[in-house]
């Protein structure tokens, strides 16, 4: 798999989103936790060097499942996480987008992973906020990285205001924005972190769990797969790589059966002929 840098650590460009290792909606225990720890073991023997989480998945699951199958952890293995949100008892997702909600959720994730540094943090942004209050949060998080407690500083959820806003106070070494071959809105986002070396890392790589047929039913994504002989799932991630150099994913899932597809959608060639259907740059 080629690479790519996220901080300073260079990353396989297929990672893993641990996000569904939880149950239903990212929130109880999972289905089925000897899956959940075999999944989590079977992507590192593939290569998968960049697993992306949060403490908030679960709450608190997530982590104990990685902690729990990959403890000593190899290496090469980078942890990025994500702080500025919360769960309550029946699973809403809640805003935690205060200074010292953003300690927590670092310190959380520290002692759940069971490491000193997360190589790491997106800051996850919930709606447009006053440019003074997101000075505030990222000087939470400068002030993190200056301590020790993390390497990089990341962004969720940004537009192309907030990402200058943010460069002109530090360097943000990766962006996580919702991103797929029919849903194109972060393509500034995109462009800007190409121009300065930045992972961009979507989610929603698929479509959100309302919007998944816009992109697996699309015909031009499934007329590819059927002449390339893949899924529409790795049609639309190979599409992904493709777009950028500097895109990385990280599809999630508790199956064994499709963490063996996600991988195999990073060796997946795109030829001229898809290349055109899909609308990818370069192609004639």
């Amino acid at each position: 798999m080629k690479t790519f840098p996220l901080g300073r650590r260079n990353v396989h460009r297929v990672g893993f989103g641990a996000m569904q290792l939880p149950g239903r909606g990212a929130f109880g225990p999972p289905r089925d936790r000897a899956e959940a720890l075999a999944v989590v073991r079977r992507a590192v023997d593939l290569g998968v060097d960049h697993i992306d989480t949060a403490q908030y998945y679960g709450p608190d699951v997530a982590n104990e499942i990685l902690r729990s199958a990959l403890y000593p952890y190899p290496s090469q293995l980078v942890f990025v996480s994500k702080v500025g949100a919360r769960r309550d008892g029946k699973g809403a997702w809640l805003p935690a987008q205060e200074p010292e909600e953003l300690r927590a959720g670092v310190l959380d994730n520290l002692r759940a992973l069971g490491v000193d540094r997360l190589h790491a943090v997106n800051l996850r942004l919930h709606s447009k906020s006053a440019p003074e209050v997101f000075d505030a949060q990222l000087d939470a998080m400068i002030a993190m990285r200056d301590e020790g407690l993390i390497d990089g500083i990341g962004l969720s959820n940004v537009d192309i205001e907030q990402l200058r806003q943010a460069l002109e106070r530090t360097e943000i070494v990766c962006v996580q924005n919702p991103f797929n071959l029919v849903d194109q809105q972060s393509r500034p986002v995109l462009d800007l972190c190409l121009e300065r070396g930045i992972a961009f890392v979507p989610f929603f790589p698929l479509g959100a769990a309302f919007g998944r047929e816009r992109v697996l039913g699309h015909p031009r994504v499934r007329a590819v797969a059927e002449r390339l002989d893949a899924t529409p799932a790795q049609v639309a991630l190979a599409w992904i790589l493709a777009v950028a150099p500097n895109t990385l994913l990280i599809p999630g899932t508790a199956s064994l059966e499709h963490l063996e597809e996600n991988v195999a959608a990073g060796r997946l060639v795109l030829d001229e002929e898809a290349r055109v259907a899909l609308g990818l740059p370069g192609a004639a």
